[in-house]
């Protein structure tokens, strides 16, 4: 749970709705920092046929979820709260698994769409909060951010999955 900062805000913004909006987005965060960590560690260790092609997707995204990670830390900051910034808080609020070891490049692939589509469930999880507390900032980055990650998983599937 997140701690408010020691300065009252008056912005339209119900109180209690901040501290349910700032808490939902420290899940957020700190889903997009581990699949950032994760995405970082497949780029690094990606083997076999696809390996350019997959080294480069992987920079790709984890450069992009870098920049996403400060955006949704500072939103967390103007609502008026502490941004988690530790590994031991991340691991408290992170829903996305980690993986250890030499794992198969498919397998990275089948590993990443699951996560994104961790953010997304929890993106669309603060939406709810952020659309009844009328917080038109969070909706707007939330929705940027769905967006980002809706379009990875297609492409991520496109890549493993067969036509039917």
């Amino acid at each position: 749970m997140l701690k408010q900062q020691f300065f009252d805000i008056n912005d339209g913004i119900d109180n209690d709705d901040r501290i349910k909006i700032a808490n939902g987005l420290a899940s957020f965060f700190a889903d997009t920092y581990s699949l950032y960590l994760k995405t970082h560690n497949f780029h690094w260790n990606v083997t076999g046929t696809m390996f350019q092609t997959l080294h480069l997707m992987f920079e790709t995204h984890y450069t992009e979820l870098a920049l996403a990670v400060d955006l949704v830390a500072e939103r967390i900051r103007a609502l008026g709260f502490i941004a988690p910034g530790t590994y031991s808080e991340f691991a408290k609020l992170t829903k996305i698994d980690e993986h250890h070891g030499d794992i198969e490049a498919t397998l990275m692939i089948h590993h990443l769409i699951k996560a994104h589509e961790v953010v997304i469930k929890t993106a669309r999880q603060v939406l709810e909060l952020a659309e009844k507390a009328n917080d038109q900032v969070t909706l707007d980055l939330l929705t940027q951010r769905l967006q980002v990650h809706e379009k990875t998983v297609w492409m991520l599937r496109s890549l493993v999955l067969a036509r039917k």
